[in-house]
């Protein structure tokens, strides 16, 4: 079924960061795991700080990956499409469509990215021109709660989705003639003279060559890819869209990306981001027993008055 879908327009280019970890050793000292900024393979996903511009880290606690936001700062969902095909991501936000504002859904719909494709999604489609900026806050404050869908709030999510290419069918085969066919066109060839024959003989090739070009250059238009999306760009809370088809090849996504986030207090309290141990022998706030470091014996007091 062919569904009615939005393009992405504001292209942007990155690099790729490399997904690593590392563990903590108590024989060592302290290194805090090192984390990535994008993940995916079929999209590669990243959350982005608009105020500084900074590709937010992305931390990997017992199988899920976090992002630690600030309140009251602006986000994006910053997508890269590694595919040279045509992808379709289905954005929610908060267990809600950032498209239609529908409680999501994996067969609801969403961007359609050309291949190799990089784009920002900046916030909630309001139109085609317009959206209303994603902005970390207090949960009773998400758009979400407010429209009383509090139960998935802190996390955003990416289902992927390959498109379904018509295949070109094969061109026509000509019947292979049959023994009397070709018997009575030898019988004719024989009884044409021998300078006539000669002349289609000369002439064959260039006939043979002329009536192949038709159709392999028909063929070659046939098999062309469709036109490149159109693009374009805008503000803070502008953001255009195009209109495209998109047939899903087929209705479980390919790919699933999700992210959880809070505040950055919040994750280094669930052991999501990891702190320096205090030291465990810290020198003491109080009277030190050993104040001095110059060596010797024990001297003689001062004399009396």
């Amino acid at each position: 079924m062919k569904r009615r879908l939005f393009s992405t327009v504001l292209a942007l280019t990155a690099l790729t960061t490399g997904l690593a970890a590392a563990a903590e050793s108590p024989a060592r000292p302290f290194a805090p795991p090192s984390s990535s900024s994008r993940i995916g393979s079929i999209m590669q996903i990243a959350i982005v700080d608009r105020t500084t511009g900074a590709e937010l880290p992305i931390y990997r606690h017992r199988g899920e990956y976090w992002v630690a936001g600030r309140p009251g700062a602006r986000y994006a969902i910053r997508a890269r499409n590694a595919m040279g095909e045509r992808i379709m991501a289905v954005m929610s936000v908060d267990g809600v469509n950032v498209v239609s504002g529908e409680t999501a859904g994996i067969g609801q719909t969403g961007y359609v990215f050309g291949a190799r494709e990089n784009s920002d999604i900046t916030g909630w489609r309001k139109s085609d021109s317009q959206i209303a900026a994603f902005e970390f806050a207090s949960a009773g404050n998400s758009y979400a709660s407010r429209t009383g869908r509090p139960d998935d709030v802190g996390v955003i999510g990416v289902a992927l989705f390959r498109e379904n290419v018509p295949v070109p069918p094969p061109p026509p085969i000509a019947p292979y003639p049959s023994r009397d066919e070709y018997s009575s066109r030898d019988r004719e060839l024989r009884s044409e003279s021998s300078a006539l024959g000669d002349a289609k003989a000369k002439s064959a090739p260039a006939e043979a060559a002329a009536s192949g070009d038709a159709p392999a250059g028909s063929m070659a238009r046939r098999q062309a890819p469709a036109p490149s999306l159109g693009t374009a760009h805008g503000r803070r809370e502008t953001s255009y869209v195009g209109k495209t088809n998109f047939e899903r090849a087929q209705s479980t996504p390919d790919e699933v990306v999700r992210i959880r986030y809070d505040s950055r207090d919040n994750l280094i309290a669930a052991g999501v981001i990891p702190v320096p141990p205090t030291p465990r022998w810290p020198r003491p706030s109080g009277p030190s027993p050993f104040p001095g470091s110059d060596p010797g014996y024990v001297p003689d007091p001062p004399s009396r008055y």
